[in-house]
């Protein structure tokens, strides 16, 4: 095998594990925020070495500050709220509207 093909190879290789990190970032954020943290904590070490420390920090997924304005939508306080006599398994009326010109 020529040394060209090998880069080639891995050129390819690389490509690809970033596009399916890319995939999985955005159809499985929670999931993935989950596993970067994980690794970042496997990383984080108090004997680890400084560039292992320093990638670890930069891998910790962004923190959320609790408040509606940072789009979490982990508590569901911040999306709309159901009408309160509303039974939650009544049907939702369908409404038909005309298309917009």
């Amino acid at each position: 095998m020529s040394t060209g093909l090998l880069a080639q190879y891995v050129v390819i290789g690389l490509i690809l594990l970033v596009s399916v990190a890319v995939v999985v970032r955005k159809l499985a954020p929670k999931r993935s925020a989950r596993w970067l943290a994980a690794a970042a904590l496997r990383l984080d070490r108090p004997g680890a070495p400084g560039w292992k420390r320093w990638l670890a920090h930069a891998m910790q997924p962004k923190q959320t500050t609790g408040n509606c304005s940072d789009g979490c939508d982990t508590c569901g306080a911040c999306g709309p709220k159901p009408p309160a006599a509303a039974h939650p398994d009544a049907p939702m009326p369908l409404h038909f509207r005309p298309r917009e010109k």
